[in-house]
């Protein structure tokens, strides 16, 4: 009875059927749900299927914006990094010791070449002055009783030989001494005189002020090495800027046909700050940078310009007349160079290969590919081809009208100020 008690043992022959089972269910369930969406996709999209190859066949017109092609001056500029340099410095020193007793300025105020600025106390040099002038009057008084003595000796000699030679040419020796020594006597003189002009200090220059580095009432030496003030030159004033040695040749060609304007921006860039001229080149390249250095001056009115201060400079080369002229944005850049696309009267568009001479802030100067009047596409590109329809988003403008808000608002200049060629 033991062994068919144990062929009957209803554990793993009871779990099996009820996994198969389990199994079974599941892959009916998923079975009617991928009918069923069968169902809904075909009933979705299968009620007219020559709609979607009809939708297919339209070409869809991608909105662009874009510019006129212009025939126009185009001014040609070379742009460099500069720092601004007063025209003079002047670090005022004393030449004499002595009490600062005055200060005849205020910190930041335009002076005029000659005023008077500072003031060392005067009287010692004025004593010294006065003993030099009684020395030089005793000494004077001395050589006029020599040279009555000489004449006196010199007269007897020659009428009665009462006198003799040695004693006339000592006598003459005598007025030559006393007259070294009133001349040494003068120089003395003058020489208080000038220690006396030197206690009233002026401006060697016309200028502004800096800050006061010393205070009335301080004790100032001639050895001093920090100075009463510094006074520098602002109108005009200099601008030291740096371009490439490629271009040093170019500007002195032009610069021996005349004057070459020069502009200066801020530091952004974006703010025109005054207008002057080039004053020189230098006379070596800075082997370091492969650059030289320029000097312009400006008249600098509004005074704007500071020394020290960074600018952007901007040297107008020449003027290149009845250039072509189309905005940068409409500038593209292939594996075969630059090209644009041209809009066609169909509103179609044509990929055009151009030369592009230069680039001059937001405008561009074709030297060849296109012809003034055409129309190419300034924004939307990336979605164009050769062929592609187009849709344009802004009347076709001038490129004058397509530069940027920036530039409108006090950027740097544009080609737009001069008028298009008839």
């Amino acid at each position: 009875m033991t062994a068919p008690s144990s062929r009957f043992n209803p554990g793993p022959r009871v779990s099996r059927p009820r996994v198969r089972s389990t199994n079974r269910v599941g892959l009916q369930l998923r079975f009617w749900i991928a009918l069923l969406l069968s169902l809904a996709f075909l009933s979705c999209g299968g009620s007219d299927p020559r709609s979607g190859s009809a939708r297919a066949n339209v070409a869809t017109a991608v909105p662009v914006s874009v510019a006129t092609a212009e025939r126009r001056d185009m001014p040609y500029y070379l742009t460099g990094l500069g720092s601004v340099s007063a025209f003079y410095t002047d670090s005022v020193k004393t030449r004499v010791d002595g009490e600062l007793v005055e200060v005849n300025f205020k910190e930041g105020q335009y002076v005029n070449k000659g005023d008077l600025l500072v003031v060392i106390d005067p009287r010692p040099y004025q004593v010294a002055l006065e003993q030099a002038q009684a020395t030089l009057f005793k000494d004077q008084a001395s050589l006029r009783d020599a040279k009555l003595n000489y004449e006196r000796y010199k007269g007897l000699l020659e009428n009665s030989g009462a006198m003799s030679q040695q004693q006339v040419d000592t006598q003459k020796a005598t007025v030559d001494q006393l007259e070294g020594t009133v001349r040494t006597d003068q120089a003395a003189v003058d020489s208080a005189k000038l220690n006396l002009t030197y206690c009233h200090i002026t401006s060697p220059i016309s200028g502004r002020v800096g800050l006061r580095l010393v205070d009335p009432g301080n004790i100032v030496h001639a050895t001093d090495t920090n100075a009463l003030l510094v006074i520098t030159q602002l109108q005009p004033i200099a601008v030291l800027f740096t371009l490439p040695e490629d271009q040093l040749p170019p500007v002195a060609q032009h610069m021996a046909k005349g004057t070459l304007p020069v502009e200066a921006y801020s530091r952004d860039d974006q703010t025109k700050l005054a207008t002057g001229k080039l004053l020189t080149i230098d006379n070596q390249i800075d082997q370091s940078t492969g650059t030289g250095r320029l000097k312009a001056v400006f008249d600098n009115k509004d005074n704007l310009l500071w020394p020290n201060q960074f600018v952007n400079i901007r040297l107008l080369l020449e003027v290149r007349k009845n250039s072509t002229v189309i905005p940068a944005a409409a500038i593209q850049r292939g594996p075969q160079g630059t090209y644009v696309f041209a809009a066609k009267p169909d509103h179609t568009v044509e990929i055009r290969p151009v030369t592009i001479a230069f680039t001059q802030d937001n405008l561009s100067t074709i030297a060849s590919g296109l012809t003034p009047d055409e129309v190419v596409v300034t924004d939307g590109q990336d979605k164009l081809q050769q062929g592609s329809q187009i849709e344009v988003r802004n009347p076709a403008a001038p490129a004058n009208r397509a530069q940027s808000p920036a530039a409108v608002s006090g950027s740097p200049p544009q080609p737009t100020s001069a008028p298009p060629a008839k």
